[in-house]
């Protein structure tokens, strides 16, 4: 029996495909549509995919149209070809706008551009058309079953756009260390990404970076412009323990403090001898 199990599983195989190639090249569209059906309810995407793009067109206007449609539409997508899934489930919902399946043919193609969306760290025009569609989907089904899913994904692509920007800001700073300009587009980026994303979990990192920038700003500028600047710094420290109390970043703020109050004590000394 040991030896005979294998021998069987591969003689069926081999009856599948040669079934599966002799009917891929036939012209019998109900023969097509049929083992499609098959290959689609085993979990064979990839040959019910190949057996529905050719019979697609034959099934438009047809009662079964709707039922290929939206399969086809489906196979490209649980084969991972995101791009075609993605437009075929467009096509679908122009197409049957009535559908009992508009609803989860509109949340699996915004998941198509989802699954699309590339690194925080390369362009991220994908993800904004993809946070477009998961954002239609939610506004338009706010009581469907895939409405938590929807919004998770929603969440992790706004994150992921924070994080590229929020790097540009680290970026600034990081080679305003060797240049006195990064730093001022630091504090400026810094500035915009709070203004921009009031909720982003890296909106307390970009409010200490312009501390931190501000006061490398100041300790490295002409004599003339640092009391001005160390007092930007220090408001830049109070408004990040205003809003973060207990900050993770305390001890090096801290620090930083007591580095600008020493400078501005010297300050407020040479005030004091001018007069």
């Amino acid at each position: 029996m040991r030896r005979i199990f294998p021998i069987l599983l591969i003689t069926i195989a081999l009856q599948s495909c040669n079934e599966y190639q002799k009917v891929l090249k036939n012209d019998d569209i109900k023969a097509k549509y049929d083992l499609a059906e098959k290959f689609y309810a085993e979990g064979d995407f990839k040959r019910a995919n190949r057996l529905y793009e050719q019979i697609a067109p034959k099934y438009i206007g047809k009662p079964q149209g709707e039922r290929v449609m939206f399969f086809l539409s489906n196979s490209y997508f649980e084969r991972g070809d995101y791009n075609m899934a993605g437009y075929q489930f467009e096509r679908f919902i122009k197409s049957y706008p009535k559908s009992d399946k508009v609803v989860e043919a509109s949340f699996l193609g915004a998941k198509s551009f989802y699954e699309l969306s590339p690194e925080y760290s390369l362009d991220q025009s994908a993800t904004d058309k993809a946070l477009l569609k998961l954002q239609n989907f939610i506004n338009t089904y706010p009581d469907s079953e895939y409405f938590a899913e929807a919004n998770i994904m929603a969440k992790e692509l706004t994150v992921k756009k924070e994080r590229k920007s929020f790097e540009i800001v680290k970026q600034y700073n990081k080679l305003g260390e060797f240049n006195l300009d990064m730093l001022k587009s630091a504090i400026t980026a810094s500035d915009n990404f709070v203004s921009d994303n009031p909720g982003s979990i890296y909106r307390e990192d970009a409010m200490f970076i312009k501390m931190d920038a501000l006061t490398h700003m100041a300790m490295n500028s002409f004599e003339s412009l640092q009391e001005e600047r160390l007092n930007e710094a220090k408001a830049a420290y109070m408004a990040l323990k205003k809003k973060y109390p207990e900050t993770k970043y305390d001890k090096k703020a801290t620090n930083l403090l007591e580095k600008i109050d020493k400078e501005l004590q010297r300050f407020q000394k040479q005030d004091v001898e001018s007069k």
